[in-house]
Formats: C-alpha cells, sequence, structure tokens
C-alpha cells in the first residue's frame, strides 16, 4: 500500500513538471536559492526580481533560470505564481499593483506568498484575489538562508486544503517541513509565534554569551557543552558561533524581523495582551538598527546592543 502511494505521488508530481508553468516573483537572499532548488527538481519556472543587477537574479541565471523583465511576461500563463518579498507594501504592489499579479495571471492561477505579512494582511489579499478568479495560500517560511539554500526551510501554509494538496510536491522543493495550518491566515498566526520565539532566543543568546565572558569561560565552549543539553536549540547552535566571531552577516536581516514585531504588536494590540520578553528583544533590535549598517546586519547582531 505504501509503495502504491509513493508511486501515484510520483506520477503526480512528474505530471505537474510535465503540464505546469511556474512563476517565482522576488529573487532576494532567500527566493534565489528557492527558484534554483525548484528549477533544479526539474520544475519549468520563471523568475523576476525588481532589481535586475542583484546578486540573486544573477545566481539564477547562472542556474540557467530564465528570468524575465517582468511580471507580465512571468506570470501569463503560470499556473503557480510563488511571491517572496518584503513588507505589506511590497507584497500588494506586485500582487495587487497596476503592473501587478492580479492583472496578467490566468485564471484558477494558484498564487503562493512566502512572505511574512500577518493575517490581515493574507487575508485581504485572498478576498481581492478570489473576486478575480484567482486562488491563494498564505505561505510563510523559517529557516534563514541555509535553510533556503539546502531546501531544508520550514513552509506553514494557510489556505484551501485541496490548493494545499495541489502544491505540496512543489513546496517540498523547497522545504523539508511542510505544514498544512488550516484557513487563509493561519499560516501567518504560526509564523508570528515562530518570531515570538526567535526574538526572544536573541535575547537569551546574547545574555549567555556575556555571562561566558563575564566568568572567563570560552563562549565557544559554552556553546558545545549547552548544545548537548536542555539549552539546544538552531539558533545556539548557527547564530551564537557567528556572534562569537563578529560575524553579523545576514542570514535574516533586523530590518524584517522589526517589521514581524511591528505587525505581531499590531495583533497583540487588539488582544490588549503585553508580552514583555517581546517588548524587550524588540527595543534591542531598535537600538543596533539605529548602529551604522544595522538595518542590514542579520539578527545575531544584536549582541551590539550589549557591547
Amino acid at each position: 500500500m505504501i509503495l502504491l502511494e509513493k508511486f501515484l505521488i510520483k506520477i503526480k508530481t512528474e505530471g505537474l513538471k510535465m503540464n505546469k508553468k511556474v512563476a517565482f516573483l522576488g529573487l532576494g537572499l532567500m527566493g534565489s536559492s528557492m527558484i534554483i532548488n525548484l528549477f533544479n527538481q526539474g520544475f519549468p519556472v520563471k523568475g523576476w526580481n525588481r532589481t535586475s543587477e542583484r546578486q540573486g537574479v544573477k545566481m539564477a541565471k547562472k542556474a540557467g533560470i530564465i528570468v524575465v523583465p517582468s511580471i507580465a511576461e512571468a506570470v501569463q500563463d503560470a499556473d503557480y505564481i510563488f511571491t517572496c518579498v518584503g513588507d505589506v507594501p511590497d507584497v500588494e504592489e506586485v500582487i495587487l499593483g497596476k503592473e501587478g499579479v492580479i492583472n496578467y495571471a490566468k485564471p484558477n492561477a494558484l498564487i503562493v506568498d512566502f512572505s511574512t505579512i500577518g493575517t490581515q494582511g493574507v487575508q485581504k489579499l485572498s478576498t481581492v484575489l478570489n473576486n478575480h478568479h484567482l486562488r491563494f495560500l498564505d505561505a510563510p517560511i523559517s529557516g534563514g538562508d541555509l535553510g533556503a539554500k539546502n531546501g531544508t526551510l520550514t513552509i506553514m501554509v494557510g489556505g484551501q486544503k485541496n490548493d494545499f494538496d495541489e502544491v505540496k510536491s512543489l513546496l517540498e522543493t523547497m522545504g523539508k517541513n511542510i505544514f498544512f495550518c488550516g484557513e487563509i491566515g493561519s499560516g501567518q498566526a504560526v509564523k508570528m509565534c515562530n518570531q515570538v520565539l526567535c526574538s526572544i532566543y536573541m535575547v537569551a543568546l546574547c545574555e549567555a554569551i556575556k555571562m561566558a565572558e563575564k566568568q572567563g569561560i570560552d563562549p565557544n565552549l559554552m556553546i558545545e557543552v549547552c548544545s548537548t543539553g536542555a539549552a539546544a536549540s538552531w539558533a545556539l547552535t548557527n547564530l551564537a558561533p557567528k556572534i562569537v566571531k563578529s560575524d553579523y552577516d545576514p542570514g535574516f536581516m533586523i530590518k524584517h524581523i522589526l517589521k514581524d514585531l511591528r505587525l505581531i504588536k499590531e495583533t497583540i494590540d487588539q488582544s490588549e495582551e503585553h508580552l514583555l520578553g517581546l517588548e524587550l528583544a524588540n527595543s534591542l533590535f531598535a537600538k543596533v538598527a539605529t548602529m551604522n549598517n544595522g538595518l542590514e546586519q542579520g539578527t545575531q547582531a544584536m549582541f551590539r546592543a550589549y557591547e
């Protein structure tokens, strides 16, 4: 039975590769690796990026991907349209703008947005797109630039279950952990929880490293030991060593985490809740954002606020 199921999935996937066309809009730090993984698994895909000279565009072209100069050219015959851009206005411009997806996509095309723009943002998008006979899934991602490069992202999806099932094999070329979270906005809701954890983890990493230094302990030793016990985490393994080396190159930029924390605050304000840990993390990220190049550095640069 299991072998039969695997065979049927393989047949379905091969059919998608042969018969369906894909567009990927947004070839930044994450999107460039994601489109390459999609392309390398045999899916016919065209790429587009707002700024044509970015490194991600060069990477995609080097991999053999066709990168076109307009959204119209990318999406006009696409069955599946993936978007991975920045804040709410960016997503709305790419999808709903004058030169956006909504004006060129064919009826019943499925749009999957990987951006983090909050529950209200994707619910608005879904309503407008449905009125134009276009389908939509919100699918925010987690795992940073390494997860995008290695195809091991976590993808949190909200929308219609049949749409999720239809596109899941494509998502699996870009992510290792693919979760259907419920109706539209559910993927964003889970991503907001994820960002609360990531933000507060960063406070803990910075303070643990400062604690090690204060006691004359090599921070690398602390990281090695604590990674084997109850304090182990992805952040401790992957980001703490970067802090020790003062390596603040971005896997996920401070300007993006500040945007996500703004979206969380907008959600929390509606319920009059107070998340004290999150408020502390936000203040530390905001402090680094005012420093030289702070906004463009990775979230591990929070450590600069402690120096």
